[in-house]
C-alpha cells in the first residue's frame, strides 16, 4: 500500500459514529464470507459487528488479516484457537458494558415480575375501560431470593443492584468466591439447590461447551412453579424447546429473554406467541455512553493490531484444563 491508500478493514452494519472514529484513513468494506471474496483478500483487519460468524476456513481466506476487532465481549462467534494458531489477535471490549447489561438484568426481572410488558399492552387496548385492582397480579421482588448463574463482571453488578431491594442473593459458579461473598454479602448454592430455592434467576455466564443447554428440561424441573427466569447472556444456554414446555405448562411462572437460540428467532416460532414471555432484541449493552466506549475500545483494538502493537483488550482461547 502506498502512503495514499486507505487501509482495507471489513466489517458490515458499523454505525456512522464508528466510522467516524475510524477516520478518513480506513476504507470499510462490506463484509463477504464468500469464497473469493475481494473484499476478505483484501482486509488487513476485520470488525465482528452483530456476531458474524469467523472461523478457521474464513481467516483461510484472508491472507493480509492482521487482527480480528470485536464489537462486544462476548467472543463465542469467533474461533480463538483458529485466530491464535494464525497468529491474528482478536480483541473485545471488556468491563465497559458491565453495568448496562446489569440495568437490562434488573429491568427484564422487574418487567416479568410486574406484569410491565402485558399491562402496557392492556393499557393501550380497548378492554380498558376502568381500574380494577383485582387484575395482573405480580409478584414482590423486594425480600425475594435471587439466583445469579455466572458470578462475573456482570453478575456481582446484578447482585449490588439486588441489595437495594433486599433481595437474598444465591450464586453459582464452578468455583466460590470468597471475595465476592465477603464483599456483596451472596451466598454460593450448587446449581441444583440454587434452582429450587430462588424465586428469579437470572443467567449472567459466557457461553461455553458446559453452559450450552444448561438451562433444560431437567432444570426446569428443579424450579419453584413460581419461579421467573431472565435471560442476557446467551441464547443457547437455555434449550428452546424445554423452555417452551415449561412455560406453556405454567411449570414456570414467566421468563424474560434478550437473547433467544436462534437470534432472531424466525418469525411465526412457537415461543413468540406466549404470553408469558417477554422478549427483547439483545439490549443489555443498548445504553449511550456504554455503546459510545465500546466503539471506542473497538478501534483502540483493531489500531494496535494493524501496527502489531499489543491489543489493550486481547482475547486468548482458553487453556485446557484450567480452573474457572
Amino acid at each position: 500500500m502506498t502512503r495514499m491508500e486507505k487501509t482495507p478493514v471489513m466489517g458490515d452494519g458499523l454505525p456512522p459514529e464508528l466510522i467516524e472514529l475510524l477516520g478518513p484513513g480506513v476504507e470499510v468494506l462490506p463484509w463477504d464470507a464468500s469464497v473469493g471474496s475481494p473484499a476478505l483478500a483484501r482486509a488487513v483487519g476485520l470488525i465482528t459487528y452483530g456476531h458474524p460468524v469467523v472461523d478457521g476456513p474464513l481467516l483461510d481466506r484472508a491472507p493480509q488479516l492482521k487482527v480480528v476487532s470485536n464489537h462486544g465481549v462476548g467472543v463465542d462467534h469467533i474461533d480463538l484457537p483458529a485466530a491464535e494458531m494464525r497468529r491474528i489477535p482478536v480483541g473485545n471490549t471488556p468491563g465497559c458494558l458491565d453495568a448496562a447489561t446489569a440495568d437490562m438484568t434488573l429491568a427484564l426481572l422487574l418487567a416479568a415480575a410486574r406484569n410491565v410488558v402485558v399491562g402496557d399492552r392492556f393499557a393501550h387496548s380497548p378492554e380498558f375501560t376502568h381500574y380494577d385492582p383485582s387484575i395482573l397480579i405480580g409478584r414482590e421482588v423486594t425480600g425475594a431470593t435471587l439466583g445469579i448463574i455466572g458470578l462475573g463482571r456482570i453478575g456481582r453488578q446484578v447482585a449490588r443492584r439486588a441489595r437495594a431491594f433486599d433481595m437474598r442473593v444465591l450464586y453459582h459458579n464452578r468455583h466460590r468466591d470468597a471475595a465476592a461473598e465477603s464483599e456483596l454479602g451472596v451466598a454460593w448454592a450448587a446449581f441444583d439447590d440454587l434452582l429450587a430455592a430462588s424465586d428469579f434467576i437470572t443467567l449472567n455466564c459466557p457461553l461455553t461447551p458446559a453452559t450450552t443447554g444448561l438451562i433444560s428440561t431437567a432444570a426446569f424441573a428443579r424450579m419453584k412453579p413460581t419461579a421467573i427466569l431472565v435471560n442476557v447472556a446467551r441464547g443457547p444456554v437455555v434449550d428452546s424447546d424445554a423452555l417452551y414446555a415449561a412455560l406453556s405448562a405454567r411449570q414456570i411462572a414467566a421468563a424474560a429473554l434478550d437473547v433467544t437460540d436462534p437470534e432472531p428467532l424466525p418469525r411465526g416460532h412457537k415461543l413468540l406467541g406466549l404470553p408469558n414471555l417477554i422478549i427483547t432484541p439483545h439490549l443489555g449493552s443498548a445504553a449511550d455512553r456504554t455503546r459510545r466506549r465500546m466503539q471506542e475500545m473497538t478501534v483502540e483494538n483493531l489500531r494496535a493490531g494493524l501496527v502489531g502493537r499489543e491489543l489493550p483488550w486481547r482475547v486468548r482461547p482458553p487453556v485446557k484444563g484450567a480452573a474457572s
